[in-house]
């Protein structure tokens, strides 16, 4: 037996070999054509739980408990992406997110419970668990809630429809580009490493705004930089307010 948070790395592990690199493209393919009665989405269930009593065992977790552990992971894998091949949005990002989600859930309250000396109190009372609610929490704030501030400021500088349909780029690729830029920012912050953050900033300005100079379209030009400072300085904000409070030094 071990502390959590090894029980769930080897769990992780595991997870993450049978889920991405022990499952070929064919099986996903056939779940997705025949769900429930695709043979493939009973191997890869079983193969979850089959490849999870190797690490139960080294545990020293009982032939009994290992059964229970296997049978429990094989099910509940099987009900989660049985849930994902059925749905018509199963391609979406957003349902793989959720269904990696609840599989590690799973796994997170498995290890939980065979874990030694782990309860709800020991958590709570670790002297690192402010912390990290600190982080999860800057994380959280600088993706869809900075999103919306910035579209409350834009709604004042708005830009005529011939300067929206002059533009080719991807469906919602300027919000995605926005949510990577503020958690690179946010990460290089916390870590105290702010030259990284001027050369993401230095990299998006070459490619973002290279192309706009390029047109004579200033409105847009403005509007884009707006939305862009606006980002930069939610995510400085909040990453070194929050560094403050974790006491990360500058490098």
């Amino acid at each position: 037996m071990s502390d959590f948070f090894g029980v769930l790395t080897l769990f992780l592990l595991v997870h993450i070999i049978c889920d991405f690199y022990l499952q070929p493209k064919r099986w996903i393919e056939a779940k997705k054509e025949r769900t429930y009665r695709s043979p493939e989405l009973y191997f890869h269930s079983l193969l979850h739980g089959m490849v999870l009593c190797i690490p139960a065992i080294a545990l020293g977790i009982g032939w009994s408990s290992t059964v229970c552990l296997a049978a429990l992971v094989t099910v509940s894998h099987f009900v989660i992406d049985l849930w994902k091949a059925s749905t018509r949005k199963g391609d979406q990002f957003s349902c793989f997110a959720i269904d990696q989600t609840l599989h590690v859930l799973v796994l997170a309250a498995i290890a939980f419970h065979i874990a030694d000396g782990v309860t709800i109190d020991t958590i709570l009372q670790h002297k690192k668990f402010p912390d990290a609610v600190m982080v999860v929490f800057a994380y959280l704030l600088v993706l869809k809630p900075t999103s919306m501030v910035i579209g409350h400021v834009l709604r004042k500088y708005p830009i005529s429809g011939s300067d929206r349909d002059s533009s080719h780029g991807l469906v919602a690729g300027g919000e995605l580009i926005g949510y990577l830029e503020r958690v690179l920012i946010l990460t290089f912050t916390l870590v105290g490493s702010y030259a990284a953050v001027g050369f993401v900033l230095t990299a998006k300005s070459i490619f973002r705004f290279g192309e706009l100079n390029k047109s004579d379209d200033r409105s847009m030009t403005e509007y884009v930089l707006i939305g862009s400072l606006v980002s930069v300085v939610i995510a400085i904000l909040v990453g070194t307010l929050v560094s403050l409070g974790l006491g990360v030094k500058m490098k």
